[in-house]
């Protein structure tokens, strides 16, 4: 019998519930908040990736026949909370930045307001779902960032989970990248989907004169012959032999990138193929992609280093509890006072501080029904209202956004180079 998503959750969350429901406590209105306390890695900024994908696992958060037998069985919970689980639907609010925002450390990305035994359920599924998405998106960010107006493919999904390569797809493209290898992405989000050969079908030939003209007979000479299978100079001269001048791209996957780059665009031009771009790829992330600023490339594939988030694989969210209704039914700020973990208690409202268009700060206040201050612009935006998703948007959309929001930042926020925060986050 097939399951939904309800049991994406930690074991912890349903006993939480068993004995709330018990103690009286659980139908409390409570606010739990998404934030990172730090950025990974001595970043500057990080990128919110993954809202689209939380409010399709929040619409679809239910525990059908299959979910409750299991349940069951394993005598997870009592009866009383599986009656409660059979008829469970999210009815409150969840507000938070628009998907492809930049955040910083403290920022609220998302708010989830309702009752206890509802809110805290997502806890697990909205923090796998925003921890893995964003951590793509951040380190994506930095490598189109590197890349300038070279466009780059991400082709990582033999280095992850099948699913994460998905998402991974989908976060990269929200963050700039130009296309996706995944075919899946490209089916459920929309996400252009590239890809012509691998060294694979040019050892199955005989020669490599005879896989590459078996490739621009049935895909055209605007395709891209890999040319480091074995001798790359002879590779690229039988490559224009065959296809003439026309065509579409060389690509090289192996040796000194930057050396075989020139090489290869040395013997391009020599032989007329001056349209013929050079396409690199293999372990290259942000880093590698700088250092090929100068060499004559004109476009990247990138695989392992941003389904991994460039080697920071989790954006280090978490999802807290900062306020709960009292015995009189006042909203009450709680706040964690953990050593090394504390969080500021208090449901909050962001604003993003601009001094002649460039960001110079993040504003978070506790002060109920806060007016947008001058010179800021808003950052929370409704996502769903009374359990009803308003927020959903095209992927397209967030991508401009991201655009938009990078562009604001100051300019040692794209430095490469570990160091703090762009900006700094302000607490009111």
């Amino acid at each position: 019998m097939p399951m939904s998503g309800a049991l994406l959750t930690d074991h912890y969350e349903l006993t939480m519930l068993e004995a709330a429901l018990g103690s009286g406590a659980a139908h409390r209105r409570a606010v739990f908040e998404v934030f990172a306390r730090h950025l990974p890695h001595g970043r500057r900024y990080g990128v919110v990736a993954g809202t689209g994908r939380v409010l399709d696992a929040i619409e679809g958060f239910r525990f059908g026949a299959a979910e409750l037998d299991f349940l069951r069985r394993g005598r997870v919970v009592d009866e009383r909370t599986l009656e409660f689980l059979a008829s469970y639907r999210f009815s409150g609010d969840v507000h938070g930045y628009g998907e492809g925002e930049c955040y910083f450390p403290g920022s609220p990305i998302m708010v989830v307001d309702g009752t206890f035994a509802e809110a805290v359920l997502l806890e697990t599924v909205v923090l796998s779902i925003l921890n893995h998405d964003s951590a793509v998106a951040s380190a994506a960010s930095r490598m189109v960032r590197a890349a300038g107006e070279r466009p780059i493919i991400e082709m990582g999904s033999r280095r992850t989970h099948e699913g994460a390569a998905v998402a991974a797809a989908r976060a990269a493209y929200l963050a700039g990248f130009a296309s996706t290898s995944n075919l899946m992405a490209g089916s459920l989000y929309g996400v252009p989907t590239a890809g012509t050969a691998a060294h694979a079908f040019t050892l199955l030939h005989d020669s490599e004169h005879d896989a590459f003209q078996a490739q621009l007979d049935f895909l055209g000479t605007g395709t891209t012959l890999l040319v480091d299978t074995y001798d790359v100079a002879k590779a690229v001269r039988t490559a224009v032999e065959l296809a003439g001048p026309s065509l579409g791209a060389v690509r090289i996957d192996s040796g000194d990138l930057a050396a075989s780059a020139h090489e290869v665009r040395r013997l391009l031009d020599g032989l007329g193929a001056t349209g013929t771009r050079v396409v690199v790829t293999g372990d290259l992330d942000e880093y590698a992609i700088a250092a090929l600023g100068a060499a004559p490339v004109d476009g990247y594939g990138v695989g392992t280093s941003v389904v991994t988030g460039s080697g920071a694989p989790t954006a280090s969210m978490v999802y807290k509890l900062v306020a709960r209704e009292d015995a009189a039914g006042t909203l009450q700020p709680v706040a964690k006072q953990s050593v090394g973990k504390p969080s500021k208690g208090g449901r909050k409202t962001a604003f993003r501080e601009l001094e002649d268009g460039v960001a110079a700060g993040e504003l978070v206040t506790t002060v109920p029904g806060c007016a947008t201050p001058a010179g800021t612009r808003p950052l929370l935006r409704p996502l769903v209202r009374g359990g009803v998703v308003v927020g959903r948007e095209p992927l397209d959309e967030a991508r401009e956004r991201h655009l938009a929001s990078v562009a604001e930042l100051p300019k040692d926020a794209h430095h490469l180079s570990a160091g703090d925060a762009a900006i700094p986050t302000v607490f009111t």
